[in-house]
């Protein structure tokens, strides 16, 4: 397994509020872990937001008792929204913050991930795409509704209205998903600075045309931000 990732403030942010985190070995009982957060507040808040909540779940992973990985990933994910919340009663400067999270980890060609608002997770097979994780947002919602196409969702005046959020409410329900993958799988993690810039398609075909991961994500940093760059762009891809 190789993995590589690449986060980038973009053309018009003042402060990257996305934080990312990689790694092939082994994390307490879970064998390897793959982790975009992206931060939401203002720029200190949301800066806070993400690698607090980064930061802390690697740590409760570490430390927990689990055997099974969607268990421990849910319970993770429930515990740091708490923390979260806590951590924002400490100071003015962090009121309302919040982030967005996509996590996941892979043994035995099986995906389990985990996701709380619109920050995605695709699996690149061969010439085919497909999201995985599902957006937990307004224009989501409209899209589910038939209100919405989803390339109108992408252009959306209210695209960037999330409905869930590490530290939004009280109680966070991740949503989990278990995948099996194939031999020549990719999966690819982003937050939305990323998917706000291109269609699924550039993305499938950058990381087609490029065999190198780390030229891949490069790649599609650098488009993203040709396109743009209106937000801060994560980019995680792992590699069977």
């Amino acid at each position: 397994m190789k993995a590589t990732a690449i986060t980038d403030i973009g053309k018009t942010r003042a402060v990257n509020q996305d934080y990312i985190y990689t790694s092939v070995d082994r994390v307490g009982c879970l064998p390897n872990l793959f982790i975009v957060a992206d931060g939401m507040g203002g720029h200190k808040a949301g800066d806070t937001a993400s690698r607090f909540t980064v930061e802390t779940i690697k740590t409760l992973i570490e430390q927990s008792q689990g055997k099974d990985a969607i268990s421990i990933i849910n319970d993770s994910v429930k515990m740091v929204n708490g923390l979260l919340l806590q951590k924002a009663s400490e100071s003015e400067d962090y009121y309302g913050m919040g982030t967005t999270l996509v996590i996941a980890t892979i043994f035995d060609n099986v995906l389990r991930v985990a996701n709380v608002g619109d920050s995605r997770l695709y699996v690149i097979d061969d010439n085919d795409i497909t999201q995985i994780t599902r957006d937990h947002s307004l224009v989501e919602e409209m899209v589910l509704a038939g209100k919405l196409s989803k390339s109108e969702a992408r252009t959306h005046a209210r695209k960037n209205v999330i409905t869930r959020a590490i530290g939004g409410e009280e109680q966070v329900e991740p949503e989990m998903f278990s995948i099996d993958l194939k031999e020549n799988s990719k999966v690819l993690m982003c937050s939305d600075g990323l998917t706000n810039m291109l269609e699924d398609a550039e993305i499938l075909s950058i990381v087609r045309n490029n065999s190198d991961i780390e030229d891949a994500a490069r790649m599609l940093i650098d488009r993203a931000n040709e396109n743009g760059g209106k937000d801060n762009i994560s980019v995680i891809i792992v590699e069977l």
